[in-house]
């Protein structure tokens, strides 16, 4: 019995139509004399999914008791009885309840497929455990029911339910989807136009990845070499020289042409030490290309050209950009050089772009002698000129030149010793060695066409001859092993640079770390494992490429790391020689996970000690501010009240009025409160209007006495771009607090201008003022100023005067009064400098 398929659709948002896509799914295949069922659907009283369930049979769900209420989940033994082709299972995230037979949704979707039944499923992309953090982000809730990503990813279909922002809110305000007393709540919350299209790029750049991930898989294979153009992908070719920027800037341009396109710039170090490149301009190049929205690798590559051309066909490039180069016209001698060697074996499907720059032609420096593993074709060489190439020489010798003296003979050999030598090492040239004395016995030195030598003088130069041709094929292979030592080296030098750049930089990605190490040694896949002893199975903590392995055992190189982690790595076998730098790349594996563990612990205790602040600023607001108010109440109340005492009417007026004082007071701090928490929940949507701030502000002083303010605003300023109810409740904080702190007998001044495209509102003071160093800090949450009384207020009102301010597009700032005291400065834009917003929600929906 066979495992299995499952079918997911992955929502860009709730109410998108997931289930009833499913549903519509389920349709189609009951049409098709498929035997489907419903294991488990929530239409959440939505009219047009519950029609969709009609028609469909429908397992009998189990219900179970927990805490004193009842509640229904997937009866999975129910399902795996009944056996069907295919089952219904929505919201695969769902966490059951528990007493259920698992404790989320998915691990019973698993036992269905283990099972053999197909299972058609639905799950939002808010819910994906990997992005958790980022929606938290963006929509200011965190998600408690997730599903792993790897889940998912096994699915064998995803299709993606999709809607615009907009469309999506007008389902939601036709009451499509809440009803009709949560709609605005949610309008104005996660459903905001902006976390909307934020959840629908996440999706649809989730989903883009995998479909990525289908294709490398698909081409893998089926050992499938050739580029497929399904997406332009654009390899730019570096060397760390100059000409570096002019290429990259190129290949941007390129890509911005076409939709989804993607740059990915590439060093190739080669060993065998060709290219000098200079760190601090990769460095630069590295930021460039990051800047312009693409990625820099380093790769590791004996022959710079099939190194590029396998780093290009290996992401499935389309295009490559490289530069003309650098050598002058003499230099070609040495070799076609990197662009023509690429052109030439590009074949049909990767564009080659050859770009010139200012360095074009103006020189490289010679090639140095190359010390890498003589590659295959050296090596023929070297064999050729060390067998053949005496065989020629003494046809040559006997039948063109035959006169020309031993010495010149043995010179002649002599030298095509030192090129076997140079060109395939100590082998070839010790054949060579062999091969020439043999000739020059035999067909130069007397006796003609005989092993013998009759001359003793001949004896000591064949000799010689011998010693001299292996001493230089000696000295010229120590020199190339030197000089590949030296190359090697080199290239580990610019790897480890390139590591340590990268912690320097504060790179905390281990899945970048783990790509690039991928990369550099050409493996398959990378993973970096870890137990917390050594009986516990072992982890996956990060991995890069395809199949990860799961044991160390299982690699075909792994690298321990103290004694409960290590890399394993699948492709080929490593030398020994590349484990100092594995080794680099290991201890910096385990650097970074440490620092991202170290990284979510503090920020998990910033958001535990910011909340810890203010929950003891809240108590203290409730234990005192709150209760001083209340207390003032209950003790007029109880006077009135009271049958033993005869209150003139003077006194119950006085009474009556400390009652509607604390009331008053109550109601303010009870509503700054409540503004706060609005403000750091993100729910403060702005409707922005034209409107005359002669309208607005004498609104907002109606909180204080008549005789505590003047107010100076002209007839003649323009309109501001604001939102009326937002601009009156922070005009009326600032007022307040104002007032709060100026000497009897002073006013608080309001004063408006013109300053270009935005209206100053002035609030004036001449209280005690504020120091500098303090006039950020009156703007936090519960921060009192000097010795103010406990009962002057929690501490929030210019808090929520600046969140509501910067809501509408505006800026609030404190600026000393001339002659002592404090200025609030208002800051708005004017109408003709921002374009009034149409609401989709009644005013008093946000205001």
């Amino acid at each position: 019995m066979g495992r299995g398929k499952l079918r997911i659709y992955l929502g860009a948002a709730p109410g998108v139509g997931k289930t009833y896509a499913m549903l519509s799914e389920a349709h189609r295949r009951i049409e098709r004399g498929t035997d489907c069922v419903v294991g488990f659907v929530e239409h959440h009283n939505r009219p047009r999914t519950e029609v969709m369930l009609h028609g469909l049979e429908t397992i009998e769900r189990r219900e179970l008791e927990h805490r004193g209420a009842m509640f229904t989940e997937m009866d999975v033994d129910a399902v795996l009885a009944r056996r069907p082709a295919v089952a219904l299972v929505d919201e695969l995230a769902h966490t059951n309840v528990p007493g259920s037979r698992n404790a989320k949704r998915w691990q019973d979707v698993e036992e269905l497929l283990q099972a053999g039944i197909d299972v058609v499923s639905t799950v939002n992309i808010q819910h994906l455990e990997s992005l958790g953090d980022v929606v938290e982000t963006i929509t200011g809730v965190r998600q408690r029911e997730t599903v792993p990503d790897e889940i998912v990813r096994r699915a064998d279909q995803i299709e993606l339910v999709d809607m615009s922002p907009q469309a999506l809110r007008r389902r939601m305000a036709h009451g499509n989807i809440y009803k009709p007393d949560k709609v605005d709540a949610a309008l104005s919350n996660y459903f905001r136009p902006g976390n909307l299209t934020a959840l629908r790029e996440l999706a649809l750049l989730w989903v883009a990845d995998r479909v990525d991930e289908y294709l490398q898989e698909y081409r893998g294979e089926h050992n499938i070499r050739t580029t497929w153009q399904a997406r332009e992908r654009i390899v730019v070719g570096l060397t760390g020289g100059p000409e570096g920027r002019t290429l990259i800037r190129r290949a941007a341009r390129l890509a911005e042409k076409g939709a989804g396109g993607e740059v990915l710039a590439v060093y190739i170090a080669a060993s065998d030490g060709l290219t000098s490149a200079s760190p601090n301009e990769l460095a630069v190049q590295r930021t460039l290309v990051e800047d312009l929205g693409g990625t820099f690798h380093h790769v590791i590559g004996d022959d710079v050209s099939d190194a590029l051309l396998e780093f290009a066909r290996g992401v499935n490039a389309t295009q490559i950009v490289l530069g003309v180069s650098r050598r002058k016209p003499w230099q070609y001698l040495f070799g076609p050089g990197v662009s023509a060697s690429v052109a030439r074996e590009s074949g049909p499907d990767l564009d080659v772009h050859l770009v010139t720059h200012d360095a074009a032609a103006k020189g490289r420096g010679l090639p140095m002698a190359r010390g890498a593993r003589l590659g295959r074709g050296r090596i023929i060489r070297g064999w050729i000129t060390g067998v053949v190439g005496p065989a020629l020489l003494t046809l040559l010798l006997s039948q063109v030149v035959p006169e020309i003296g031993l010495a010149n003979d043995m010179l002649l050999f002599l030298t095509l010793t030192v090129a076997a030598a140079l060109l395939g090492g100590l082998l070839p040239a010790l054949a060579s060695v062999a091969v020439g004395s043999l000739l020059l016995n035999y067909f130069f030195t007397p006796p003609l066409h005989q092993l013998t030598i009759s001359d003793p003088r001949n004896i000591v130069a064949i000799v010689i001859f011998v010693g001299v041709a292996v001493s230089v094929a000696s000295v010229v292979d120590l020199a190339a092993r030197r000089t590949h030592q030296a190359a090697r080296l080199r290239a580990e030098s610019e790897t480890l640079s390139f590591l340590a750049g990268s912690v320097l930089r504060g790179e905390d990605s281990l899945e970048a770390l783990l790509e690039r190490l991928r990369e550099t040694f050409g493996m398959e896949s990378v993973a970096l494992l870890e137990r917390t002893s050594e009986v516990d199975p072992w982890v996956c903590a990060g991995a890069a490429g395809a199949d990860p392995l799961g044991r160390p055992e299982d690699a075909d190189v792994d690298m321990p790391i103290g004694e409960n982690m290590a890399l394993a790595l699948s492709g080929r076998v490593l030398p020994a020689e590349d484990r100092r730098v594995l080794g680099a790349f290991a201890a910096q594996a385990a650097v970074v996970l440490d620092r991202q563990r170290l990284l979510s612990q503090a920020e998990e205790a910033r958001r535990l000690a910011e909340g810890n602040r203010i929950r003891t600023a809240l108590l203290a607001a409730v234990s005192h501010d709150l209760r001083t108010p209340l207390a003032g109440i209950k003790a007029s109340v109880s006077s009135l009240r009271s049958d033993d005492v005869e209150w003139t009417e003077e006194d119950r007026a006085e009474l009556l009025e400390g009652i509607e004082e604390g009331a008053d007071r109550l109601a303010h701090l009870i509503g700054n409160l409540l503004d706060m928490s609005r403000l750091n929940t993100g729910t403060v949507v702005p409707l922005i209007r034209e409107t005359d701030l002669d309208e607005v502000v004498p609104m907002a002083l109606r909180g204080v006495p008549e005789d505590s303010v003047e107010l100076d605003i002209p007839e003649t300023l323009p309109m501001v771009a604001v939102d009326r109810g937002l601009l009156e409740r922070a005009v009326a904080n600032i007022v307040e607090n104002a007032v709060k702190y100026s000497p009897d007998g002073q006013p608080v001044v309001v004063t408006a201008s013109v300053l270009h495209h935005r209206v100053e509102l002035r609030i004036v003071d001449r209280g005690s003022g504020v120091p500098d160093g303090a006039k950020d800090r009156i703007f936090e949450p519960f921060q009192r100023h000097g010795d103010a009384p406990r009962g002057a207020g929690v501490g929030l009102g210019l808090a929520v005067a600046r969140g509501f301010t910067e809501a509408i597009g505006g800026t609030l700032t404190a600026e000393d009064t001339p002659g002592g005291g404090l200025t609030m400065v208002l800051t708005l834009p004017t109408a003709g400098g921002a374009t009034p917003v149409t609401p989709e929600l009644p005013t008093s929906a946000v205001s």
